[in-house]
């Protein structure tokens, strides 16, 4: 098998594919924290008036989705974790795609956010991430699969990072183009880590094309 399966970031011309208890279990915690944030952020970014955390509220879904597919496909062939990455990074690219436009309409109808409730959802939000963070590092050099999840979880922290700054500028400026502009930076971040996931999942998938047995 070309694979290493033990419980780290992979051995030696092999990549870690996911298939430990300790991942699993890790991938679990994180996928509750996205749900639970999700919710949090869908609700505070209507009441708070920000793009920021509606956008950053939607990524939190497309991870607990896209996480929960990483964890089905552990464990089967190369193939299908690749297609699995593949379907991940057009999601995640999509959702760059939307975020980027929707940003735009809003400059047609910007509203100043509210900023202490904007900030406060955020610095909550960020410490949901860090939590992700820390408990996915181990694992941040696998197969497309697994960097995929780490992509979206060190994507998700430093959006955070970037909406708490955000508010404290709103705050000081009374104007919405602070949080408009974080909006369109995370829209960015998006569509850079769905190239790397594709362009990832694309060379795997051609790599057990040209080499059936080892990527059983």
């Amino acid at each position: 098998m070309s694979e290493c399966h033990h419980d780290g970031c992979g051995c030696e011309g092999a990549r870690f594919d996911g298939l430990s208890d300790d991942y699993k279990r890790r991938l679990w915690i994180v996928i509750a924290i996205n749900a639970l944030m999700f919710l949090a952020e869908t609700f505070g970014g209507h009441l708070a008036g920000s793009m920021a955390l509606q956008a950053d509220a939607l990524d939190f879904l497309g991870d607990t989705l896209t996480y929960g597919i990483s964890l089905v496909v552990i464990g089967m062939p190369v193939q299908t974790r690749a297609a699995a990455a593949f379907a991940k990074g057009l999601s995640l690219f999509a959702m760059g795609l939307w975020v980027g436009g929707y940003t735009a309409y809003q400059v047609l109808v910007m509203g100043v956010p509210v900023a202490p409730l904007m900030g406060g959802i955020g610095f909550m939000a960020f410490a949901a991430n860090l939590a992700s963070v820390l408990l996915l590092v181990r694992y941040k050099d696998g197969d497309s699969n697994v960097r995929s999840v780490w992509l979206c979880s060190r994507n998700d922290a430093i959006g955070n990072v970037a909406v708490v700054g955000a508010a404290g500028v709103v705050w000081l400026l009374a104007s919405p183009w602070p949080d408009l502009l974080v909006a369109a930076i995370m829209s960015a971040l998006f569509l850079n880590s769905a190239l790397q996931i594709l362009r990832q999942s694309m060379a795997e998938f051609q790599h057990s094309r040209a080499n059936p047995v080892a990527s059983e």
